[in-house]
């Protein structure tokens, strides 16, 4: 027959077994909530990325369509009306001249003429 001392630490033994297990199965389940918390924090995080991403795009998109032209962007500007004007000058040398109204030929050579001279 066992003894009492003997049924007590079986009990003893039995609750801090059933406890431990209990604790086992609550860690269990406190560190998968806690992995679904990080999971849905990076999620988040992503998320606020991407958007702060495109927030930044579309913010220089609408400033570089409204900043002032710089040196180099006139610079280049004036190179290329110098060089359309050049074609608009070979164009209009191979055409046939006007009989008769010498007035709007000689208005347009004192323009190229004008262009040529701040080259």
């Amino acid at each position: 027959m066992p003894k009492p001392a003997d049924n007590l630490r079986d009990a003893v033994e039995r609750t801090v077994e059933a406890t431990l297990g209990s604790a086992g199965r609550s860690r269990s389940a406190a560190q998968g909530a806690l992995d679904d918390l990080v999971d849905s924090v990076e999620e988040l995080r992503k998320g606020a990325e991407q958007r702060l991403s495109r927030g930044r795009r579309s913010m220089t998109e609408a400033l570089e369509g409204r900043r002032p032209a710089t040196y180099d962007d006139v610079k280049e500007l004036r190179a290329e009306l110098r060089a359309i004007g050049r074609r608009l000058d070979s164009i209009e040398e191979r055409l046939p001249k006007r009989r008769g109204s010498g007035g709007s030929t000689s208005k347009r050579s004192s323009s190229s003429s004008k262009r040529s001279s701040k080259s």
